[in-house]
This record gives C-alpha cells, sequence and structure tokens, in this order.
C-alpha cells in the first residue's frame, strides 16, 4: 500500500486531480468486463487528457514496471480491456475516454485524424457534418472507442465493401511501452520506407503499444441504398446468393449478414417487431451506391426472380429499412437479456460455412442434447457469431460446459481453414488456443516483438500471447 501511495503521489505531478481516480468503488466498473465474466484490480485509474500525459504516465510506469491496461470503451468480449487476476491489484488501468477530440479533416486525401477515444458514433458524425462516410459500424458504436477498434481490428457489418479497421487506418500515433511517441499520421497514399510497424500496433490489443491517435480513411456518403431480406432453406442457398449479388453488384454490395431462425425470432421478441420471413435461415443485405437515384431494385427483383428467392422483403422506406436492421442489430442484446451463454467469434472461408454449421450442429446435439444455437454473422466476409446455450443454464454456470464446448467446435473451425478470433481478439480468454492457430515460429517472432517493444513486459499483461512453458 506504500508503494501504491507513493505513486499515486507521483501521479498527481502529471495529471490534474480529475484526470485520477483512486476509490475503490469508481475504479471497479473499470476492472469489469462487458459481460462481467473477468473481475480485475487496480489501484489507480488514469484518464490522461493529453499525449504529453500518456507518455509521462509510460515513462514512470516503465522505470518502476507498474502493470499497465489500457482501455477504450470497455466494451472487450473476451477480457481484453479488464486488468489480468496475475497482475492483483499492482497496477494501473490507462482509460483514454477523456482523450477524445477530433483534430483535423482533410478533404483532398479524405482522411479524419481523431484521438483514441473518440467514440465511434462521434467519428461517423463527424464525417457527415462534412459530407463524407466512415463505414465501420458496430452494434456497440455508440461506446466503443476508436483506440480499442484498432486495437482489436474490429470488423462490423460493413466489410464486405470496406474491409476491417486495418484497411481504414491511413496513419496511426501510439505511445510505446517507455514512453516513446511513434506518430505516422500524415495520409500518405504510397510510402516504401521499410518495415510497417504500426501495421503491427493494429490488432496487438494493446500488448505492444497504447495508441493515442489515428487518421482514417473517408469514403463519398451512400446516396441510393437498398434493403432487402431473403428467407432461405438453407445456408448454402445463402452463400449461392452472395457469389451471384457479389458478381452482379461487385463493390455496391456492402453488407450481407446470415441470421439463423432462432436469434432471428430471440430478437424480434425482444424487439418486440413482426418477422420479416419464415424461413429455417434468413439473410440481411444491402446495396449502395454514391450516386443519387440510382434504381438498384430493378436488377435485384430480376436475380431473386431468375433464381427463385422469392421469399423476400425489400425495404420501401427508411422506416422499412431501420426496422430491419434493427432485427440484425438487437440480437446481441436479446442474448444478453435471456442469459449468459458460451461464445464463439469465428471465420473461415465462406465456402466451408454451409459444411461447418451441419457439421457442428450435429456433434453438438449429438454431445449436448440440450444445446440451443444461436448463429448469425458476417457472411459477406466469413464470420460467425456462433453462441451455444446451455437448456436453463443461463446464469455464468454455463461456463461448465465452455472447455468441452470448445473443444468440439473449435476443433471443427481448424477442420475447415478457419480461425477461432475474427473481430474480437484474443483477450485473455483465448491465449492457450492460440498455438493451435499459429506456428511455433510465429509465436516466437510474436514473442520477441513483444520483447522488443515492452521489454519489462508492463502492457496488458496476459493479454493475446500464451503463457511461455
Amino acid at each position: 500500500m506504500k508503494n501504491t501511495q507513493h505513486h499515486i503521489r507521483a501521479f498527481s505531478q502529471i495529471l490534474s486531480p480529475n484526470e485520477i481516480i483512486t476509490a475503490a468503488s469508481d475504479i471497479a466498473p473499470f476492472c469489469l468486463d462487458q459481460r462481467k465474466r473477468y473481475q480485475g484490480a487496480a489501484f489507480a485509474v488514469l484518464q490522461p487528457q493529453s499525449v504529453a500525459a500518456v507518455q509521462a504516465i509510460m515513462r514512470y510506469c516503465h522505470q518502476h514496471q507498474i502493470a499497465v491496461t489500457p482501455q477504450g470503451g470497455n466494451t472487450s468480449l473476451c477480457g481484453g480491456a479488464t486488468p489480468h487476476a496475475i497482475t492483483k491489484d499492482q497496477g494501473i488501468i490507462v482509460s483514454l475516454s477523456r482523450l477524445n477530440q477530433m483534430r483535423h479533416i482533410n478533404l483532398a486525401d479524405n482522411t479524419i485524424t481523431v484521438d483514441a477515444g473518440m467514440i465511434l458514433a462521434d467519428v461517423q458524425q463527424a464525417a457527415q457534418r462534412v459530407n463524407r462516410y466512415f463505414p465501420l459500424s458496430l452494434a456497440s458504436e455508440g461506446s466503443c472507442q476508436i483506440g480499442g477498434n484498432i486495437a482489436c481490428n474490429a470488423g462490423g457489418l460493413n466489410v464486405v465493401r470496406y474491409g476491417p479497421m486495418r484497411q481504414l487506418v491511413a496513419g496511426l500515433e501510439y505511445v510505446l511501452a517507455n514512453g516513446e511517441l511513434v506518430s505516422h499520421l500524415s495520409p500518405l497514399h504510397k510510402n516504401t520506407t521499410g518495415y510497417e510497424l504500426y501495421q503491427q500496433i493494429i490488432g496487438s490489443e494493446g500488448t505492444l503499444a497504447i495508441i493515442t491517435g489515428a487518421t482514417l480513411k473517408l469514403f463519398a456518403p451512400p446516396q441510393s441504398v437498398l434493403t432487402a431480406w431473403l428467407g432461405l432453406n438453407e445456408p448454402a442457398t445463402a452463400i449461392e446468393a452472395l457469389s451471384v449479388l457479389k458478381n452482379h453488384f461487385g463493390e455496391r454490395l456492402t453488407s450481407f449478414e446470415l441470421i439463423s431462425d432462432d436469434a432471428l425470432k430471440l430478437s424480434a421478441r425482444y424487439s418486440q417487431q413482426t418477422l420479416p420471413t419464415q424461413a429455417a435461415w434468413h439473410v440481411l443485405l444491402e446495396l449502395t451506391d454514391s450516386m443519387s437515384k440510382v434504381d438498384l431494385s430493378e436488377s435485384l427483383y430480376a436475380l431473386l426472380d431468375q433464381h427463385q428467392w422469392l421469399n423476400t422483403v425489400i425495404a420501401q422506406s427508411e422506416t422499412d429499412r431501420q426496422h430491419l436492421w434493427t432485427l440484425r442489430e438487437n440480437i446481441s442484446a436479446a442474448q444478453r437479456q435471456l442469459g449468459a451463454s458460451i461464445k464463439h467469434d469465428i471465420a473461415m472461408p465462406i465456402t466451408h460455412i454451409a459444411d461447418f454449421l451441419a457439421v457442428t450442429e450435429q456433434q453438438l446435439t449429438a454431445a449436448f442434447p440440450e444445446a440451443r444455437l444461436v448463429v448469425f454473422g458476417h457472411l459477406g466476409d466469413g464470420s460467425l457469431h456462433y453462441n451455444v446455450f446451455m437448456g436453463s443454464v443461463l446464469s455464468n454456470d454455463v461456463y461448465q460446459y465452455e472447455a468441452a464446448i470448445n473443444q468440439l467446435v473449435y476443433q471443427q473451425v481448424l477442420n475447415h481453414q478457419g480461425t477461432i478470433a475474427a473481430e474480437h481478439g484474443i483477450g485473455q480468454l483465448k491465449t492457450h488456443w492460440l498455438p493451435l492457430l499459429r506456428s511455433k515460429a510465429e509465436l516466437q517472432w510474436m514473442q520477441q516483438q513483444k520483447q522488443q517493444l515492452d521489454p519489462k513486459g508492463i502492457l496488458n499483461i496476459g493479454k493475446v500471447l500464451p503463457a511461455i512453458s
């Protein structure tokens, strides 16, 4: 306790009083993850309002070997933003929530430069004010922060057209473990001057550096939008439809979401809305064009008719469109209301998804007859949210089944050339699974990069990398 008080006094020389939280009751919400699964501890939460303050914090923590957990909106689903139990109460949380300003908009280069703590929805709105579009869209966009989105290489609803966060970052600013600032925020469209370190920082989940700012790519806003809901008998038909629509509409196909009937009915009850179609599986798709008054419906109707995909609802108004998207976006909230489940954030080549779904459901229900599957996700980029509810066990007691269920599901993911972490990251939930996805040489290289950039091992301890045996 003596040391922590000494550290707090030192931090008070760096930060103003309103940037330091030390009361246990005020610290507690920062130490609990969104799923209420991980409960960490910290002796302080620091909320710096400048990049210079982040640097000073890291210089001090590096000197005194204090564990640092970077935190954005605390929306991680894998415990990535929660202090790990091995740090006990000997570490701090650095919250970027007050480093939240827009710095610059560059219309010639179509970029926006922002602080890492800026809320995703605020970035979207800032782009809209200058008639531009930032395409990253997530269910948590009202609370998640840009730094966290970058740290986890977030995907979301529009990856089909615009790609994940890695493809939306034009420049990055970050503070290394020793407090050194690396800042390359100029929107260079071409740069071949050696290794690109910032690409390594993207997706590293705060284990290599603390992201403090980013230059993000902007696009022309959609002027013509067509939203449709298809009821289909099986995932294989959805994959066929995806291929046909990609070939016909090209980059105009922006979103292509697959939703199981159980997932839809759960969301419909929660949302108090009617079902658009009756089917075993559903697809929510959206076509967009930056030109106004482009009629996309005639071509879509013709394709649907040609392939006999006639169990379809096409939005005739913005109200209709919002109705359809509400059903998709409320699936996660409906699941939380129902209770705890064993979640899988997976991806694989799109061509393997239908077989994966059939084989895995067969094996799961044989091994666990009480299992109920809620499946949905971004079929357009091959990623799925594959969630298993276990009968009436709707509390965190369900995690007693997790090891066995994960073993079964992840084995099928591997059999189908997939990954166990599509867009939520590894965090502290999946570290022991990483050796199944990465070779010994790759893991060794990752450990070496961690050692090089964070030699004292203070950044986001216990996340991403498996413990060295």
